[in-house]
């Protein structure tokens, strides 16, 4: 066994153990049905459903499925905690709502994005390792569970509130994070469909502002998520506003963008008008080109 599958094996406890934690501290003041929390029960779910698609993407060797499955988990979730909760209230359908039409969106732009492409290079090396690929859907789990760990703690609460002003400025926040998420694939897939922009990056509309424009926009609606869900949360709930946090931390740090620039740099990296483009565009903030002009 090597290294990789050694971590592997201790990385899927480990996630696993993670997102039991973050389900037992959202649980507390939420509701229950036969003494099961429901919280605790939508996160397991969450990873249920990621292992049980697990095992025929492994038979198979493919990861087509990966992005559409995270979506439909998302949407599950939230639908199932809305419709076990003994109270529903305006706030709990609103959080519902926005999470529902931002992973619909998401999943289907990125299902007919893997579709096109054929394969998603992030597996090339997991696929056909058995832990290492069991790992990638632990860990797809743990990432659901962290980004709805805020709004499931709301839905599932005892603590009821009408429509306040932290709500109306939540939803604001998740209006403006969704418009740049979806313009900024969309803007993406345009540039890519032109034969003459084959081997080139985009340095256009949002992508001339940030080079990971989705990735800003994908932050600030968990945030506004987070801030619907924040006048509901007490006690050991506020370690679900973790949320936020958490996406931002994996999305800079860990599997988004440390990814995707080590990629661009060994496919550009060296290029003059790469190069530029690094210098003069913030690396996921929007702001104007030239605060970053030399």
């Amino acid at each position: 066994m090597n290294k990789e599958d050694l971590t592997a094996i201790i990385v899927v406890p480990v996630a696993t153990a993670i997102g039991a934690m973050l389900a037992l501290t959202g649980s507390i003041h939420g509701h229950a049905i036969d003494r099961v929390p429901l919280m605790a029960a939508c996160v397991m779910a969450i990873f249920g459903l990621q292992w049980i698609a697990f095992v025929p993407a492994y038979i198979f060797r493919t990861e087509k499925f990966y992005d559409i499955t995270g979506s439909v988990t998302y949407i599950s979730a939230v639908v199932a905690a809305l419709a076990i909760t003994p109270v529903i209230d305006a706030r709990s359908v609103l959080i519902a709502a926005c999470i529902c039409i931002w992973a619909a969106r998401l999943g289907f732009f990125l299902f007919l994005r893997i579709l096109r492409a054929g394969e998603d290079s992030r597996f090339a090396n997991v696929r056909g390792r058995f832990f290492r690929f069991l790992m990638a859907w632990t860990l797809q789990g743990l990432w659901v569970t962290f980004s709805l760990a805020a709004g499931l703690a709301a839905i599932t609460s005892i603590h009821k509130k009408p429509i306040d002003a932290l709500a109306i400025a939540g939803f604001s926040l998740w209006v403006l994070g969704f418009g740049i998420e979806a313009i900024a694939d969309a803007q993406k897939n345009a540039f890519r469909k032109h034969a003459a922009n084959k081997g080139k990056f985009i340095s256009t509309g949002l992508w001339s502002w940030s080079r990971h424009p989705n990735y800003f926009g994908e932050i600030i609606v968990w945030t506004g998520i987070a801030l619907i869900a924040l006048p509901v949360l007490s006690g050991w709930q506020y370690a679900t506003l973790a949320s936020p946090f958490m996406v931002t931390l994996l999305l800079t740090r860990v599997s988004g963008i440390p990814l995707l620039e080590e990629a661009a740099d060994k496919k550009w990296g060296g290029k003059p008008d790469y190069e530029a483009y690094k210098k003069s565009t913030s690396v996921l903030v929007l702001l104007p080109p030239r605060r970053f002009s030399p």
